[in-house]
């Protein structure tokens, strides 16, 4: 079974770094019935360019040995997908955002901003990074309990497993520091989040770009027919590079102008407020000479 790709290298170089959408359907014919979310036992490897970020890798390390934490990405993705027929919510979506965020945070370091918690808590760039990547790795677990105001149910599971997977790394008082910045991060990306932190602003973009066909082609292959699915099949790629005139540039490639959604309803308000927008460039177009058919008939 192989996901859509995950790995975002998050270097800070003028090459694109592209998010396609290459999902693929798992199935599971035991009881006859398509089971949308792969089986418990799957393992789950995030991967991340840690670079010379020791304390990152050594944070992607135990996540990558924690099965508690596996299972509730698992639990998040069988409420939004299995249940609701949502777009995915779970392991893949989580390491695509994880990959996303720390690319956009070094190439918003690199053009001379500086993370939150160097400013206020005199903590070190690669600190950010911890961040960023920890909040991306647990913004939907709380999917795992309830679509219905999951981010907070997301703060009420990500306090204690923050602390549990940054334990050693750093200790006190900066633990508590990482973990408060880590759950602040994490509550912003809902509609209505305010991020007050470079760290948070990052997170709430990155969320919204993982926005390609690959994320929409569980639920729409089986039938699953919305605006959200049908304009995430419109989007093709993703491309994030450092842009000409501002730090971040943002290129959406569509088959289809059902993708402007996915721009004007969800990338539009998680940009706004995000403190990003004086940074981030973003530009979309329909690539093909004539649109892709994505529904022959559509019955209420």
């Amino acid at each position: 079974m192989s996901d859509r790709q995950t790995d975002v290298a998050a270097e800070t170089d003028a090459r694109p770094v592209e998010v396609e959408g290459t999902r693929v359907q798992g199935v599971d014919q035991a009881e006859g019935a398509a089971q949308l979310t792969p089986p418990l036992e799957r393992p789950v490897v995030v991967r991340l360019p840690s670079r010379h970020n020791e304390r990152l890798a050594r944070l992607v390390e135990r996540v990558n040995a924690d099965r508690s934490l596996h299972a509730l990405w698992r639990c998040a993705n069988v409420n939004a997908l299995d249940r609701l027929g949502m777009t995915d919510h779970g392991p893949v979506h989580v390491r695509i955002v994880s990959n996303i965020a720390l690319r956009l945070l070094r190439l918003l370091v690199s053009s001379g901003l500086s993370p939150s918690v160097q400013v206020n808590h005199g903590l070190e760039p690669s600190d950010g990074e911890v961040v960023a990547v920890l909040a991306a790795l647990l913004h939907d677990v709380g999917m795992s309990i309830h679509r219905d105001d999951h981010e907070r149910f997301s703060l009420m599971i990500a306090n204690g497993k923050a602390r549990e997977l940054l334990a050693g790394i750093y200790e006190e008082p900066y633990l508590t520091v990482m973990v408060s910045e880590v759950l602040h991060a994490i509550i912003t990306p809902r509609s209505d989040g305010r991020p007050l932190t470079l760290e948070a602003g990052v997170v709430r973009v990155a969320d919204a770009l993982d926005m390609t066909r690959g994320r929409s082609r569980i639920g729409f292959e089986a039938g699953q027919v919305n605006i959200h699915s049908v304009s995430a099949a419109a989007i093709d790629r993703v491309e994030i590079a450092r842009g000409e005139t501002k730090p971040v540039r943002i290129d959406i490639m569509m088959s289809n102008s059902a993708g402007i959604f996915q721009l004007d309803e969800l990338l539009k308000e998680k940009l706004h407020g995000s403190g990003l927008e004086p940074y981030v460039e973003v530009t979309a177009r329909v690539e093909a000479e004539t649109e892709r058919s994505l529904v022959q008939v559509f019955r209420l």
